[in-house]
């Protein structure tokens, strides 16, 4: 088996989602115009905002919660084959998750990087400069802009991320994918692929999604409540 995780399994530990009723950008259309890489790199003022949200981003403040515990269980268990997630905030390795075995499409918004460089950096010690006075932080290396070590709008997702989230879609007997609006590619067509390879779909999300005609199951519930039970069930039926 194998999980793709979107924001909606965060929002929960009081991380808003993006395009949900409340999501960031459907509340604040500009932000998501302001996410594209192409932005952030030609406007420092783009950057200096970026740098002070990420002051006050609620992932670092974020604990998990049920869901994410629920997919340790399932881990623990011997059925989770690989955890695939859209999201930056590390809670599924806060709650317990292998790292090994969690599949960081997008990054992670704990770690800065050089776009010149590439050198990486734990992001407190770059935000700790960003509250000492440094409105948009160089590189310590080169001098280079720095970022959240994520995957903005027009990035490519890194080839070997990718290749293995395919292939953990690939070669699973039943994919379940949870909180995603699975509006956003590749990550969506994942779905697609594990349906090809004669794997099961389940949806657990708030919303309707575009997979939701072509799953075995869909669960259109609370994720904080829908996702453990599911789980629960899982592990009953493999014992």
């Amino acid at each position: 088996m194998s999980v793709l995780t979107g924001a909606g399994i965060s929002t929960d530990s009081g991380i808003p989602d993006y395009r949900g009723p409340q999501g960031v950008w459907t509340k604040n259309p500009q932000a998501a115009v302001n996410a594209t890489i192409d932005r952030y790199l030609a406007d420092p003022d783009v950057r200096r905002a970026s740098w002070q949200a990420r002051l006050t981003h609620p992932a670092f403040g974020a604990e998990p919660n049920g869901a994410h515990r629920s997919l340790v269980d399932l881990e623990h268990a011997g059925l989770r084959r690989a955890l695939i997630t859209q999201n930056i905030d590390e809670l599924h390795q806060l709650a317990g998750s292998a790292p090994e075995k969690v599949i960081e499409l997008h990054g992670t918004i704990r770690r800065a990087e050089c776009v010149s460089c590439d050198l990486i950096t734990p992001m407190p010690e770059v935000l700790a400069r960003v509250s000492a006075g440094e409105d948009d932080p160089p590189c310590p290396r080169c001098g280079g802009i720095q970022k959240s070590n994520t995957i903005s709008f027009g990035q490519a997702l890194k080839s070997e991320v990718l290749g293995a989230a395919l292939d953990a879609a690939r070669s699973c007997d039943v994919f379940v994918a949870v909180g995603s609006s699975l509006t956003v590619h590749p990550a969506a067509g994942l779905c697609g692929e594990a349906l090809d390879a004669g794997a099961q779909l389940v949806i657990v999300n708030a919303e309707p999604t575009p997979y939701d005609s072509f799953a075995d199951r869909v669960i259109n519930e609370p994720i904080g409540q829908a996702l453990p039970a599911l789980v629960k069930e899982l592990i009953d039926a493999a014992r």
